[in-house]
């Protein structure tokens, strides 16, 4: 079997993650990394035995599969230059800074045939829960997710940073395209929101309310998941979840590998899709998209 070419644009925290996933799948050679700080891209090389790019270009050029956890403002550009020349990517969320980059991204993938992942991996979390198997969609959603700051991801907005995984998992759940959207917040350390509450009426009825921080004194990741038959309340730092609904969900969801390193099986996933032995990723690049148009909507909404 010949093995999959694959690198890494950006050795910071998910780069690094990505990097290890790559190194560890049997279907795929780790080729390297290119980061513009060389101190951070020299701790893959030698961890991994791989070599440190000195430009994107000649990485994308030796690559055939291609993760982008570069800073956000980064991932169309260097996506773009991924899918003109031909490689299948994964791109870290969000998938580019804004919803028209989003839109060329899918636009070039479909037009070349090839796979066009985003890193929307708490999906499969909830898959492994079972709530994309329940019978009624949820006709509200309340998540919040916040944490003190770090300074990472610095340059975008807590939408973008935080949010946009709540939002991409009640997108995928409620299974339609928000018909209003509204949203108030604050900026703490620059001129991006660091703080934002959010809500998005669907044509269906449901409602979907959202709050996100990156100054708070606390690490909060919980969603309220409410039906007509029932509540579900998911805690993604306790790793459980309360249910009054009749559906039969699986109480020992994380006794499941990929519930338990969903990175990993996201990054598994998406080259099942390029070796043929699945459909399609968790997320794919117009999942990732539609997450990013919502953010958008919301960050407009609130700086006006």
């Amino acid at each position: 079997m010949t093995l999959l070419r694959a690198g890494v644009i950006g050795a910071g925290a998910f780069g690094r993650h990505h990097a290890r996933k790559y190194a560890e799948d049997p279907r795929v050679a780790l080729v390297g990394v290119f980061d513009p700080d060389a101190e951070r891209a020299d701790l893959l090389v030698e961890l991994h035995n791989v070599c440190a790019f000195e430009t994107a270009q000649t990485l994308i050029d030796a690559v055939d599969i291609l993760t982008i956890a570069s800073p956000p403002a980064t991932h169309a550009a260097m996506a773009r230059a991924a899918l003109d020349a031909g490689k299948h990517v994964l791109v870290e969320k969000p998938l580019a800074a804004t919803p028209a980059d989003g839109a060329d991204l899918v636009a070039r993938a479909a037009a070349r045939n090839l796979v066009l992942a985003c890193g929307h991996q708490e999906r499969i979390v909830l898959e492994a829960i079972g709530l994309f198997a329940a019978p009624e969609r949820p006709i509200l959603i309340e998540a919040a997710r916040a944490g003190p700051w770090t300074g990472r991801s610095a340059d975008a907005s807590v939408t973008l940073d935080l949010m946009i995984h709540d939002i991409d998992m009640a997108l995928a759940l409620i299974g339609e395209a928000p018909a209003h959207a509204n949203a108030a917040g604050r900026c703490v350390h620059g001129a991006v929101a660091d703080e934002l509450t959010a809500e998005a009426l669907f044509p269906s009825g449901a409602h979907a309310r959202f709050f996100a921080s990156r100054v708070a004194e606390e690490r909060v990741r919980t969603m309220r998941l409410v039906y007509p038959s029932g509540e579900v309340r998911v805690d993604f730092v306790a790793k459980t979840f309360e249910n009054t609904t009749p559906f039969a969900l699986d109480p020992n969801f994380m006794d499941k590998p990929d519930a338990q390193d969903s990175l990993g099986a996201n990054v598994r996933r998406f080259i099942d899709v390029i070796v043929g032995s699945r459909d399609r990723a968790p997320a794919t690049g117009a999942d990732g998209l539609a997450a990013l148009e919502l953010a958008h909507r919301f960050d407009v909404a609130a700086a006006s």
